[in-house]
């Protein structure tokens, strides 16, 4: 390694002791993420649980044998050795039908978001070849000795049943047993030594990334501390990357469910987080092999503008089975080019210098953040009064005409439902989220800090918000910097006030809702924006993805202020989802997410088809 490439540090710890083994027996054992999609699942469910137990099989026997070891174990063929012995040949049976499920996958089924290469079909051989030569071998000694115990092998006992019809007697079989032990072994080491070359790696390095993984919110964005004398911002060497980061690459399985989730890949973008962590790993690969002084450092397997395709939306996150985190290794690769190399496309200089000098990223002078409010005369904080609800907006609500609007109605409904709730007015400041997204921590540590100054000189109980990325920044990243809140959104405190409501009769608009990432998929937050729209006259019906299998609006990570090729529009694509469900009324409870489909309304002509109404507005028309 370099004198000037010093690697960044996971600054996020580990889990417990405790945590770790119920990981190992739920994600590891378990395989659940897996088992999310069925067939694969299971596929790779009897692969698993087959060669575990063959594997365990083998040690039993090798050290019964006294084979490469000085003694041998006094393990008789009792009952429970007999039992063991049962199980052993069946899982050879399970593995060789989740190896056909995996040929068969490949050759025939080819989902479109599956790759195959070589290691992959070598895997298969060699899985298989291991079981096959291990059942040869039980019929040539079940053939030579005629056991008691030849029953408890069944598979073997057929195999013996085959060879003595094929004529082979007690005494070849006995001479042919040693040398196809040995011909077992042989391949078993060949297998093993393969393991770091293929993507057989994927057994020693997934495990150890599921386990030892930072531990954090799916939302939360790793922090560079002390960021003001950090010698290292970013990631622009692949040695720049943390040692949990450069685990991952390899504990990714190349399986491509990040690949199907994402929705600027399934816009047409150039963007595939596959690609990504891949591309990575071979360049990590390059690195061990090529001397550092003759390399150039960079990840230049990508272009400058490669990054920023990524909508940070998460849906990559909950798919691995391997718990890789792409969006951490997009958001170091921005930090390296915004704040090291000054080089990222001009819409994000443009954002981010907006940020700086008017403190939002509209760009609007910050005398304009409360005009909206002029005249409402809402509540403002009190020395030495304590308020239930600090509703603290966000720039959306504050600077854009059509979010506004919003937050009129959201005061109105406050009010009628007496909630006792201050809001900071002029004082609010952004909360930093889409500076940190688009790679300028240093400029989110400054908002941060001056909004947990301002939080705490005022008393209350917990903050609402109506804004998604402001939900998410308040709750799961301004603990790191002192800033320990309770902290809602709007939908689960207007819940509070539907829970007793009788129900309505649905007469009403044919309704459909769009969960967004920041609220559903990072936080969970999936109930209360549903209950509330079931308590109007809506008849509300879910998109075929939706909750944690949401697609983006694309608004996220920085692309509400980015531009994108028109056929290449993610927000187009979920518009299509929600008009397939013949609503006409699309609910959502995030202003990123409700200008996004709005601009996707306008630009396909669908204005007098469909609309757009934040949760909040669709509860008012019930009023």
């Amino acid at each position: 390694m370099t004198a000037e490439a010093t690697p960044q540090q996971d600054t996020i710890p580990s889990a417990p002791l405790g945590t770790i083994v119920k990981d190992y027996f739920v994600n590891v054992l378990g395989q659940v993420r897996i088992l999310k999609k069925i067939y694969p699942g299971i596929m790779h469910l009897l692969i698993f649980w087959g060669m575990t137990l063959l594997t365990l099989g083998h040690i039993v026997l090798l050290m019964q044998m006294a084979l490469f070891l000085p003694f041998a174990l006094p393990f008789p063929r009792g009952n429970t050795y007999l039992i063991f012995e049962t199980i052993s040949d069946y899982a050879g049976l399970a593995l060789l039908a989740g190896l056909g499920m995996a040929a068969i996958r490949r050759i025939i089924l080819k989902p479109k978001y599956l790759q195959s290469r070589w290691d992959d079909y070598y895997a298969i051989i060699m899985l298989a070849l291991i079981p096959l030569i291990g059942y040869t071998n039980e019929g040539i000694r079940i053939t030579a000795t005629n056991p008691t115990w030849a029953a408890n092998s069944p598979i073997g006992n057929l195999a013996a049943s085959w060879f003595q019809n094929l004529g082979l007697t007690p005494q070849a079989a006995a001479n042919l047993h040693l040398p196809m032990v040995i011909v077992h072994v042989i391949f078993g080491l060949v297998f093993l030594g393969s393991i770091p070359y293929t993507k057989l790696r994927h057994l020693i390095f997934t495990p150890l990334n599921i386990l030892f993984r930072p531990r954090k919110q799916n939302g939360q964005i790793s922090t560079i501390h002390d960021i003001d004398n950090a010698e290292l911002l970013g990631a622009g060497k692949i040695e720049e990357f943390t040692s949990g980061q450069l685990l991952s690459f390899d504990a990714c399985l190349r399986c491509g469910r990040c690949e199907d989730a994402c929705p600027a890949t399934a816009a047409g973008m150039d963007y595939s987080p596959r690609v990504l962590i891949q591309s990575l790993r071979d360049h990590l690969q390059n690195e061990m092999i090529t001397p550092l002084a003759q390399s150039n450092g960079n990840p230049d397997v990508f272009g400058q503008d490669y990054a920023w395709a990524c909508t940070t939306c998460g849906a990559c996150i909950v798919k691995c089975p391997a718990f890789v985190n792409p969006v951490d290794q997009v958001v170091d690769l921005r930090r390296y080019q915004v704040l090291t190399t000054g080089q990222m496309p001009n819409t994000v200089g443009e954002t981010l210098r907006n940020m700086e000098r008017q403190g939002n990223p509209w760009g609007l002078p910050p005398q304009e953040r409360g005009k909206w409010m002029q005249d409402l005369d809402l509540p403002m904080p009190e020395p030495g009064k304590k308020a239930d609800v600090l509703l603290f907006f966000g720039c959306a609500m504050a600077f854009d005409e059509r979010n506004k609007k919003i937050a009129r109605s959201i005061t109105k409904l406050l009010d009628k439902q007496k909630v006792d709730y201050v809001t900071l007015g002029m004082d609010e400041g952004c909360c930093g989220e889409t500076a940190r997204r688009m790679g300028h921590e240093y400029l989110f540590q400054v908002m941060a800090e001056q909004n947990i100054e301002i939080f705490n000189e005022i008393e209350f109980e917990r903050i609402v918000t109506p804004c998604p990325h402001c939900y998410n920044t308040l709750k799961n990243e301004y603990p790191e910097f002192g800033g320990e809140y309770k902290v809602q959104h709007l939908t689960e405190l207007l819940q509070e006030q539907v829970k007793d409501t009788p129900s309505v009769a649905k007469n009403g608009h044919k309704a459909t809702f769009h969960d967004p990432c920041y609220l559903g998929r990072y936080n969970q937050v999936y109930a209360s924006p549903r209950e509330l729209i079931n308590s109007t006259s809506a008849n509300f019906k879910e998109m075929p993805l939706h909750q944690e299998n949401s697609f983006c609006c694309g608004g996220g990570g920085g692309q509400m202020w980015l531009e994108t090729d028109a056929e290449t529009r993610i927000n187009h694509h979920r518009l299509d989802q929600a008009v397939e469900t013949g609503a006409d009324t699309i609910v959502t409870a995030c202003p990123y997410c409700l200008t996004m489909f709005e601009d996707a309304i306008g630009a396909k002509g669908l204005n007098n088809e469909i609309r757009v109404l934040d949760v909040t507005e669709l509860l008012l028309e019930k009023e």
